[in-house]
């Protein structure tokens, strides 16, 4: 569903909507709930302790204002304790919030925004408008009959126009994007081949004004990309190698590769994975999706930097023609690689993508990829695991994941483990075993970055949500997109002198 964000000057009590509170977990009341409270002689105070909303963040309920407000309901969502309100609890308080509004069949929600010490207006308002649209998402593009009724038409915030329209409309850009990904990593794998990854790339290119390259198989053997051919062979949809640019229209303050995994569907080829869960890998290019939802979100935002994004896209299917256990392979850099698990093959189509971006003469390249269920367990399904070669570009993305609510760990890259990698026949294998997993699959992705400062996002955990929460329901989370767009609006930001850029001015 689409939200319209408005924003006006008007007091609490000239509300005859639907209006938003919210309350602090414990502690004193602030000023709005005790404004409120006043008016209704008490009656807010009790239903709140009488539903046991004690101001939890991610909570949120609808009470009645008994004839006592011009406003028809309330709308009470938790902001947790006093003192502790940060961008993320207010994604996540104004997303269950709307979300119970919109159940409720709310088409309009007015909502204040809270005061927050170190946070301007602005800031917080397009965290309020990130939860309200990332938490009322829904994928419906194959029901069939009736949609789920209930759809919030409008959120309207009470401030002053001049001060958070623009904060609005990056919150809203922001979110388009986000859920664009989601779009991508919802659909099912039959509708979603490499091939129509690639045209949904170039019509999204057509429509923000953006340049777009494909390589098909034939320009892939061209090319030389080994390893993206290998983990294709065995579907009959062939795989594509995209290169979507952005270019601001003024001067370029960066230049910046995303690098995204693009396995449409990962059966696991030959070394063929459980059928349990088998269905969610039609998620396993959620890397890919997050990389050309920046793209739109850079280009909507007019950002002054360049932005390369290449994607590598492949179905993983075992066939009489798929790619075998033992069969070496010769990758874009020149390197051979011996494959010991066709089921480890997204380092496979990332070793090409990396060198095909590298070469391009980005000062930096971030790549995002589902790729190791090791660093699952290790970091469980919220956080992404960061691996990166420069320590500024590795603290500067965990900077802009707070900033963006999303959860990053910066992970080693020791040498000692390429060991693990080495092969008595090629240059590398292309898994290490199962210890030290992540690790091992990040030092691989290094072997294929030709010097190019680099990082590596494994969001294997937190690319799909297996159940609901106030930023979303269950299914892709478009996570990275967030973190991704916060990096690049800080790099936009500084001085092509700044000392700190994390990205460096060529």
């Amino acid at each position: 569903m689409t939200v319209c964000f408005t924003a006006e000057q008007r007091s609490l009590l000239e509300v005859t909507d639907t209006l938003l509170v919210p309350v602090t977990d414990g502690g004193n009341p602030d000023a709005t709930v005790r404004e409120l409270d006043e008016v209704l002689g008490g009656a807010l105070g009790q239903q709140l302790t009488g539903i046991g909303l004690r101001g939890q963040v991610g909570r949120a309920a609808i009470l009645p204002t008994w004839g006592r407000l011009p406003a028809r309901r309330l709308v009470i969502t938790g902001i947790g304790a006093p003192g502790r309100l940060t961008l993320d609890v207010i994604r996540r308080a104004w997303g269950a919030a709307a979300q119970v509004a919109a159940e409720a069949g709310v088409s309009v929600l007015v909502s204040p925004l809270p005061r927050v010490e170190g946070l301007d207006r602005g800031a917080i308002c397009r965290a309020a408008v990130e939860g309200v649209g990332l938490g009322t998402y829904r994928f419906l593009d194959y029901r069939t009959g009736t949609a789920p009724a209930g759809q919030l038409d409008q959120v309207l915030f009470l401030a002053e126009p001049s001060v958070v329209a623009e904060a609005i409309e990056r919150g809203r850009r922001t979110v388009d994007a986000v859920n664009l990904t989601r779009d991508l990593v919802n659909r099912p794998a039959n509708d979603l081949p490499p091939e129509r990854l690639a045209g949904l790339a170039r019509e999204l290119a057509d429509q923000l004004g953006l340049e777009c390259t494909v390589y098909d198989q034939d320009l892939l053997a061209e090319l030389g990309a080994g390893g993206i051919l290998a983990v294709g062979r065995g579907s009959r949809h062939e795989p594509r190698l995209i290169h979507l640019v952005y270019r601001p229209a003024g001067e370029s303050r960066a230049s910046v590769g995303l690098v995204g995994k693009g396995v449409t569907f990962d059966s696991g080829g030959l070394s063929i994975k459980p059928a349990e869960g088998m269905e969610r890998m039609k998620g396993d290019m959620a890397g890919a999706a997050a990389v050309i939802g920046a793209l739109q979100a850079v280009a909507t935002l007019g950002l002054p930097v360049t932005v390369h994004g290449v994607v590598a896209a492949a179905e993983n299917m075992p066939d009489g023609a798929a790619f075998r256990p033992g069969d070496i392979l010769r990758t874009l850099n020149g390197k051979t690689v011996e494959v010991i698990s066709t089921d480890a093959e997204g380092r496979l189509l990332l070793a090409d993508a990396l060198t095909y971006t590298a070469r391009l003469g980005v000062e930096v390249v971030i790549d995002l990829a589902t790729l190791t269920g090791a660093c699952v367990v290790a970091l469980g399904k919220q956080a992404a695991g960061l691996f990166g070669t420069d320590s500024g570009l590795v603290d500067a993305l965990v900077q802009a994941a707070e900033r963006a609510g999303e959860k990053v760990w910066p992970m080693p890259l020791w040498d000692e483990y390429l060991e693990l990698l080495r092969s008595e026949h090629a240059d590398l294998k292309n898994t290490g075993g199962r210890w030290g997993g992540a690790v091992n699959a990040a030092l691989f992705l290094r072997e294929f970055t030709q010097g190019v400062r680099w990082a590596h996002l494994d969001i294997a955990g937190p690319a799909w949500a297996e159940r609901a929460s106030p930023l979303g329901p269950a299914g892709g989370t478009g996570y990275g997109v967030r973190t991704v767009v916060s990096f690049l609006e800080e790099s936009a930001g500084r001085s092509r002198n700044a000392t700190m850029c994390p990205v460096p001015a060529g």
